[in-house]
C-alpha cells in the first residue's frame, strides 16, 4: 500500500530524519511562532492522496496544542470523514515518570476528538505501566476513556543490554528495519532486530489498524 509521512514538529523533526521513508517536513513556523494557518497546506497533502493511500503524521510536543486548536476549530476531522477518510488518533504510554504526562496526553485526545478513536502503545522502556500495584487497565484513564480506544498496542519490552542495545544505535542511526536487517551488521545483531520486529509486526496486526 502507498504510505506517506509528514513531520510537523518544528523543534524534534525525528521522522525527517528517516530518510528511506522520504518524510515530507512540513514548516509551521513563522518566525518565532506557530502559524496555524501552515496546516492548510497539511489538509492540502491528505486530499491528495491515492484513493487507498495511507498517510501517517508525525506531532511532537511543540506543536500538539497548536494542531489541536486548529483540528477543532476548523471542524477538519469531520471535514475529512465526510471525504471518505478513516482517522486514527495514535499516542504513547509510558512507564517510569512520564506515566502522569502521557495520561493527560490521552485525556486530551479523547475529549478534545471524541468521535475518533484512539490507538494506545504502551510503552515500558522507562519503565513498568503500573501504579500502586494497579495495570494500564486499572488505572482511570483506562475506566474512562476505553470505550474510546481502538485497540492497545503493547510494544514488546526486551533486555537493555542485547536488544536495547541494538535498538538504540538502530534509532540514531535514523535507519529501518528492513535496511538493518538486511545489511552487513553482525550476524546475532540483525537477528534480534528481525526478531523484534516480527514481534512488533504481529502486535500491530492483531489492532486491526487497516
Amino acid at each position: 500500500m502507498p504510505v506517506s509521512a509528514v513531520d510537523t514538529d518544528p523543534v524534534n523533526s525525528t521522522l525527517t530524519g528517516y530518510k528511506e521513508l522520504e518524510v515530507k517536513r512540513l514548516n509551521i513556523m513563522d518566525g518565532d511562532d506557530i502559524d496555524q494557518r501552515r496546516f492548510d497546506t497539511l489538509m492540502e497533502i491528505i486530499f491528495q492522496q491515492q484513493e487507498n493511500g495511507h498517510i501517517v503524521i508525525d506531532n511532537g510536543a511543540s506543536s500538539f496544542v497548536p494542531l489541536c486548536s486548529y483540528l477543532k476549530e476548523n471542524d477538519a476531522l469531520t471535514l475529512l470523514r465526510n471525504d471518505g477518510h478513516r482517522i486514527l488518533l495514535h499516542t504513547i504510554f509510558t512507564g517510569g515518570q512520564a506515566i502522569g504526562d502521557t495520561a493527560a496526553g490521552i485525556d486530551v485526545l479523547a475529549t478534545s476528538f471524541p468521535e475518533t478513536p484512539l490507538v494506545i502503545w504502551l510503552n515500558r522502556y522507562f519503565g513498568d505501566i503500573a501504579t500502586d500495584g494497579k495495570k494500564f487497565e486499572e488505572f482511570k484513564i483506562y475506566k474512562e476513556r476505553h470505550s474510546q480506544f481502538h485497540a492497545i498496542i503493547e510494544i514488546p519490552h526486551r533486555k537493555h543490554s542485547t536488544f536495547g542495545k541494538d535498538l538504540e544505535e538502530l534509532y540514531v542511526k535514523r535507519g529501518t528495519f528492513d535496511s538493518a536487517i538486511n545489511s552487513s551488521l553482525p550476524i546475532m545483531t540483525r537477528q534480534r532486530l528481525k526478531t523484534f520486529w516480527n514481534d512488533v509486526q504481529a502486535v500491530i496486526d492483531k489492532a486491526n489498524l487497516i
